[in-house]
């Protein structure tokens, strides 16, 4: 699991990570298959992801509309997006 700094934010505010630097941990409600919304579909998701950054872990959210998401996360008010 690596740990995330602020050199790896890119100019457009992504961090670009592999599935093996995410941690997996899912809370009760999503091990028991269940969903944050009847559609599937909001503005803040929770998702079964953590990400290290800066010697913390984040839970990584999610926005999904359609066909389309975004996930991301916050530090000290600032949002950085994941991909």
């Amino acid at each position: 699991m690596r740990n995330f700094t602020e050199a790896d934010i890119s100019v457009s505010g992504f961090i670009h990570t592999a599935p093996e630097d995410l941690i997996e941990a899912p809370l009760q409600w999503q091990r028991e298959g269940r969903q944050q919304t009847a559609t599937g579909y909001g503005a803040k998701l929770t998702t079964s992801r953590k990400i290290r950054f800066n010697g913390k872990e984040y839970r990584i959210y999610c926005t999904c509309y359609s066909n389309s998401g975004t996930c991301w996360f916050t530090v000290k008010g600032r949002r950085i997006n994941v991909s």
